[in-house]
């Protein structure tokens, strides 16, 4: 009994599925040490996030594409990711030098949503608001907050998707 033989998968595929695990991995690490963990994220943080929201989609389409041939408009789509990371590592380098006090975080990033609906529930709602500043560093791993392992996972994301992108376009040229 003779099997098949598996199609060869490129670089551009590789890069493009190993950014495609490891956008989902960081999306889901953020999700769960909120959802989980307690840790409620600030205005900033929650930016940060687009990019991953609107990446994995994006990967996953782009994977599809290479996977059938369409190598120069998947490459179109690694590049777009690969903008959406670069311009994300630059909120987070923001967003860290914030926290270490580099620069002076967003004037909004603090408040929240309005106080009150009315005169009678202030009281109330102030005792139960939860202010959640961007400049102030919620947790640090090996000396490094959650907006600075952004950085981290981001500037990787940027790196294999523009690599996924060099490759599909190198591909499409020689196919």
């Amino acid at each position: 009994m003779a099997f098949a033989e598996r199609p060869t998968r490129g670089s551009d595929y590789k890069l493009g599925a190993l950014a495609l695990f490891m956008a989902i991995f960081t999306i889901l690490t953020a999700l769960g040490f909120q959802y989980i963990g307690g840790y409620v994220p600030c205005m900033l943080c929650l930016i940060e996030r687009y990019a991953y929201y609107a990446g994995i989609p994006v990967l996953f389409a782009a994977l599809v594409l290479t996977a059938g041939g369409y190598h120069r408009t998947a490459a179109v789509l690694f590049f777009l990711v690969g903008v959406a990371f670069l311009a994300n590592t630059g909120l987070g380098v923001y967003h860290a030098g914030a926290e270490w006090k580099f620069w002076p975080g967003p004037a909004t990033c603090g408040g929240g949503e309005s106080i009150t609906t009315s005169a009678g529930s202030l009281l109330n709602d102030i005792q139960n608001i939860k202010v959640i500043k961007c400049d102030e560093a919620a947790l640090r791993f090996l000396g490094i907050s959650f907006a600075g392992w952004n950085v981290v996972a981001s500037a990787l994301l940027m790196a294999m998707a523009f690599g996924a992108a060099f490759a599909a376009g190198t591909r499409s040229r020689t196919e």
